[in-house]
């Protein structure tokens, strides 16, 4: 898992589905940081939705649960993920205080039914070893949440895992002449991501385009890490976003639309 509002997605899913437990909630996010923190943006959104204002409740994942399930009883409702990135707002409600923190965190989950009113959530990192969640009323979840289709996500990132190793080669990273082996940062990168497991019924495909995001969200995070040090010039930096930025979209997506997948599956 990648992100920690893709952990809730999943994992909460699974658990209001009635094939995972509380424990196994509590667990997976505990990964994350051993402190949640979870609020109301506001005075009207407490009174909405049951979360604490304006000062946060520190037993953050149990009010989470308790929140997540009110949100989600409406007939339709369901846990979606969302992963903006610059340039890219796909399934953010326009507008909204919600999509302005999903952007600048680059997550959040939606919580209803397309066309209805709903929840959303966005965690930030509070300090060391604590999340902090905020929660925000929707007064109209996106009709359209843009998914890809699983069939189109697993093509583009086959494609992704070619073009993200060819990226390193372009930019001469695979041999930098320093203490940095690349091939070790992408083996830690992945390591730290393989902490995070996924509910038993998740199916096999779905963890297949999870996987190969990981591998070239891996590749790209080691080639940003390494680049700057072989770029002289304004230009290079340039070609470098240019070089990685689709890539990094083709992750997002991939990553959404099988997070939003298997949480489908649950239902």
């Amino acid at each position: 898992m990648t992100s920690p509002s893709a952990t809730l997605t999943v994992w909460a899913s699974s658990w209001l589905a009635g094939k995972s437990a509380p424990d196994n909630v509590i667990d997976a996010l505990h990964e994350w940081a051993p402190m949640h923190l979870v609020c109301a943006e506001n005075e009207a959104t407490a009174e909405h939705t049951g979360l604490p204002w304006p000062d946060p409740r520190n037993d953050g994942v149990a009010a989470l649960l308790s929140t997540i399930r009110r949100a989600a009883g409406d007939p339709g409702a369901r846990l979606h993920v969302t992963l903006p990135g610059p340039g890219d707002v796909r399934g953010l409600p326009a507008g909204t205080s919600f999509a302005t923190a999903a952007i600048d965190a680059g997550e959040g989950v939606l919580i209803g039914a397309p066309g209805s009113p709903g929840l959303g959530l966005v965690p930030r990192v509070e300090g060391p070893d604590v999340l902090r969640w905020t929660g925000y009323t929707i007064d109209r979840v996106p009709l359209d949440l843009h998914h890809t289709g699983l069939g189109e996500a697993e093509y583009c990132m086959r494609e992704a895992v070619r073009d993200a190793a060819t990226a390193l080669e372009t930019l001469e990273l695979l041999d930098t002449g320093s203490d940095d082996d690349p091939r070790e940062l992408i083996a830690d990168a992945l390591a730290r991501t393989a902490r995070h497991r996924y509910p038993s019924e998740v199916p096999a495909r779905m963890l297949r385009i999870m996987d190969s995001a990981d591998q070239v969200a891996a590749i790209l995070v080691v080639a940003e890490k390494l680049a700057p040090g072989r770029t002289v010039s304004a230009t290079g930096a340039t070609a470098v976003e240019d070089l990685l930025r689709p890539l990094w979209s083709a992750v997002r997506s991939a990553r959404s639309s099988a997070v939003n997948s298997a949480a489908a599956a649950s239902a």
